[in-house]
């Protein structure tokens, strides 16, 4: 998504800042005290399991646990300084930009984590594609105040100027001294490309290797002419959110109750090039908590096309079958997998707005929630009725374990997501799940530092 006839001040500013980062020595392991974001936690299961990795882990931070959400963020902001007293957090000596790289065999993801200057929407700097709800921006708003703390980075994607960066076949590796030869705008002619090119040679600051088994490392850029190469390639650059819709929201509101410059005029984000490194696309799915799926299927009998299909892999396959072809979903809690597909055109025509842009009007996700949990499972869209899970697996689990329904959803193309962006209209929150996401608890921004 280059934008490189806008003017430099009106593209992507990406500042230094100290990172505040776990001191190894005093974790059990870097990994053992990483997350993945707060939202893809499935709460309490992996909750438990990552607060037993290590009496460090930054769930403790990011998801603290108490009987109120007052009482959660005090005790997240009481955990921090305890931490930073104990030298357990510590910052890094002088400000950096930083080179971050996540690697699982032949999948390879190298961006920029950085303090971005935030912008209005009607600016066009950084485009969200999902609408948000409000009481989890509130509470990741609440918990921002009580730390003056940025936890997680965004997952922010730019399009740059080059070409994909070529990969040696057998070892699923960049070659970083044929990447971008005779490419316009890569490697070789400088900019952020060629600023992440040459951190990834020399040694990390940290490595590490996740239980999901992606291997991260973490390079520090403190050379003021390599920091501005690539702010000045990135500010010729707008950027799409990929993950991280509420926490940019609660940036935004955050800066309105502290205007002007300063530190809560900047966010913590990782920017990643997506004609370098393609990000996959994944779906998120729905657990209607209070909705078996005998009922379920009663409700849309004669408004949908129902089939039963056993085993996940056969349903999900199925389900990518019919959803090339329209509106599909698979319900599943009951031991079987019922695939949904062919909605009726009547229904689709009283409970689908027609004042936004056919893309919208037939997304899956627009389909779901206009017509499905609108109109007739009556469902309202609120945490105590509807959990969002990013793994098919998962979400049959506990749609199974509480009687419940999971609602399993196809992925949107991202051409779709794109193409909505530009237009400035978002989709149904929860509709897409970009990936890889970044850990957690890798390197955190406090606002008091910078």
């Amino acid at each position: 998504m280059s934008t490189s006839g806008q003017h430099a001040d009106t593209g992507l500013q990406l500042l230094p800042f100290r990172g505040l980062r776990y001191v190894p020595e005093q974790v059990g392991s870097l990994a053992a005290v990483t997350s993945p974001p707060y939202d893809v936690v499935v709460r309490p299961d992996g909750l438990q399991h990552l607060e037993s990795a290590d009496p460090h882990n930054i769930v403790r931070l990011i998801l603290p646990q108490a009987g109120t959400a007052a009482a959660r963020h005090e005790q997240s902001a009481a955990t921090l300084s305890r931490w930073l007293a104990e030298g357990v957090l510590a910052h890094d000596p002088e400000p950096a930009l930083y080179v971050y790289e996540q690697r699982r065999g032949t999948l390879l993801q190298r961006g920029l984590i950085g303090a971005l200057k935030l912008s209005r929407p009607e600016d066009g700097v950084v485009l969200p594609h999902e609408d948000v709800m409000p009481d989890i921006v509130e509470d990741r708003a609440a918990l921002m105040r009580a730390t003056a703390a940025n936890f997680e980075p965004l997952l922010l994607t730019y399009r740059g100027d080059g070409g994909p960066a070529p990969v040696d076949a057998a070892a699923g590796t960049v070659d970083a001294a044929s990447a971008g030869a005779g490419m316009p705008g890569a490697v070789g002619d400088g900019g952020a490309a060629a600023v992440i090119e040459r951190a990834v040679s020399r040694p990390p600051l940290l490595a590490t290797t996740t239980e999901d088994g992606f291997r991260h490392r973490l390079w520090s850029l403190t050379d003021a002419g390599e920091i501005a190469e690539a702010q000045s390639d990135l500010a010729r650059h707008q950027a799409l959110i990929a993950d991280g819709h509420h926490r940019w929201a609660t940036y935004l509101r955050l800066h309105t109750e502290h205007p002007g410059p300063g530190p809560w005029s900047h966010g913590l984000v990782l920017l990643v090039d997506t004609v370098r490194h393609p990000l996959e696309v994944r779906a998120i799915h729905r657990l209607l908590h209070r909705l078996p799926v005998a009922d379920a299927l009663a409700a849309v009998e004669g408004l949908f096309r129902v089939r039963t299909i056993e085993g996940l892999a056969p349903a999900l396959a199925a389900l990518a079958a019919a959803g090339a072809d329209g509106n599909a979903f698979l319900l599943a809690g009951d031991g079987r997998f019922h695939l949904i597909d062919r909605p009726d055109e009547g229904l689709l025509a009283r409970t689908v707005p027609t004042s936004r842009p056919p893309a919208w009007r037939t997304l899956d996700a627009t389909v779901l929630h206009h017509a499905l949990l609108d109109e007739v499972w009556r469902i309202p869209d609120t945490p105590d009725h509807i959990m969002y899970i990013h793994t098919a697996d998962a979400a049959v689990e506990q749609a199974e374990r509480r009687g419940a329904t999971a609602v399993l959803m196809h992925p949107v193309r991202e051409e779709v997501v794109l193409d909505l962006a530009r237009l400035g209209v978002t989709m149904p929150r929860k509709s897409t799940s970009f990936g890889p996401k970044p850990a957690t608890g890798l390197v955190l921004r406090s606002l008091g530092n910078d």
